[in-house]
């Protein structure tokens, strides 16, 4: 990982904002700069500029992270799913969604294709009828496919390189409970 002044020296020589070398992740990729430059700007687009619910997206990440046994993923998008207002109970509940009662079709049908993802490294056929029926706006389905492949990407190569969490942030959020891929 760089340092914090030799991450601020790359995203500037990669055209990149110095807020991302807050994060550790940014702080590994920007051994790249361009590269880390354009990672952190699709991801920026899928987050802040996407059609795709904000609870849809934030609920296929963590079973991401729980499926993959990504610290860092789960850490982050924990406190961003809680601070986006998604209840702690719905977030822990990605764990074990198909025993959970508080997700509704389109929340169901986004943690089925994290799992197609994570399972099979692609989309299966029954997911993508229910995806279809949940969300029937081509465009939000496929902002799904990316932004699920996009962020299983992300818990690879979080734990290919070992990214650790940031000081003081505790890990797995709420409860510290890991899953046995961990």
């Amino acid at each position: 990982m760089l340092s914090a002044e030799e991450a601020t020296a790359a995203a500037r020589a990669g055209g990149a904002p110095e807020y991302v070398t807050v994060l550790n992740l940014n702080r590994v990729l920007l051994h790249q700069p361009t590269q880390a430059r354009d990672f952190v700007q699709y991801f920026w687009d899928l987050m802040y500029e996407g059609v795709l619910p904000p609870r849809l997206r934030e609920l296929a990440i963590l079973r991401i992270a729980w499926l993959t046994g990504s610290e860092y993923e789960w850490t982050q998008h924990w406190h961003l799913a809680t601070g986006l207002g998604i209840p702690a109970d719905d977030a822990v509940a990605v764990r074990d969604w198909p025993q959970a009662d508080v997700f509704d079709d389109a929340d169901r049908a986004m943690l089925a294709v994290a799992d197609d993802v994570c399972a099979h490294g692609a989309i299966q056929a029954a997911t993508w009828t229910a995806l279809a029926a949940a969300l029937p706006s081509p465009s939000q389905q496929v902002e799904a496919l990316l932004a699920i492949t996009g962020w299983r990407m992300v818990a690879s190569i979080l734990r290919s390189l070992d990214v650790p969490l940031e000081d003081g942030v505790d890990p797995w959020p709420p409860d510290g409970v890991r899953p046995t891929t961990a």
